[in-house]
């Protein structure tokens, strides 16, 4: 098994930083552009999930780690923010615990349509970890 860990700060300038990170962790199992483009957006997504809900963009440490073990690449986003206090319900197309208009409730969605296996575990008070998994090179049947 091959992996990265890092920390950053909570801010959303960083969600691009996180996602070049995982991106170019990935290049070593040949993905194709699609598959890169899936991993891109479900880092955007988790990081960003982590900023605006789990801190309340207030800041505070994501870490994030990936692993690759033959052909799947392993994600995870971790957050000791305020955590999710229904899991199932915030999995839902269109909620979203944010108050303004451009949240749109469809992270958790857009992470399970790019991602393979999505697991999200969660204690309120005390933060929020997802974790993804693509496989690289798959065939479509």
């Amino acid at each position: 098994m091959d992996r990265i860990k890092i920390e950053f700060d909570a801010v959303s300038r960083n969600e691009s930083f996180a996602r070049v990170c995982v991106a170019a962790f990935a290049t070593r199992l040949d993905p194709t552009l699609d598959e890169i483009n899936d991993i891109k957006t479900a880092v955007s997504e988790a990081v960003t999930n982590a900023v605006i809900h789990g801190y309340n963009e207030q800041g505070g440490i994501i870490e994030l780690t990936a692993a690759i073990e033959e052909d799947e690449l392993t994600i995870v986003i971790s957050d000791k923010g305020r955590g999710i206090d229904d899991i199932e319900k915030a999995m839902e197309p269109m909620f979203t615990t944010g108050s303004d208009k451009e949240r749109s409730g469809m992270g958790f969605t857009f992470m399970e349509v790019f991602m393979d296996e999505l697991s999200v575990e969660s204690q309120p008070g005390q933060g929020t970890t997802v974790t993804m998994k693509k496989r690289i090179g798959k065939t479509e049947e």
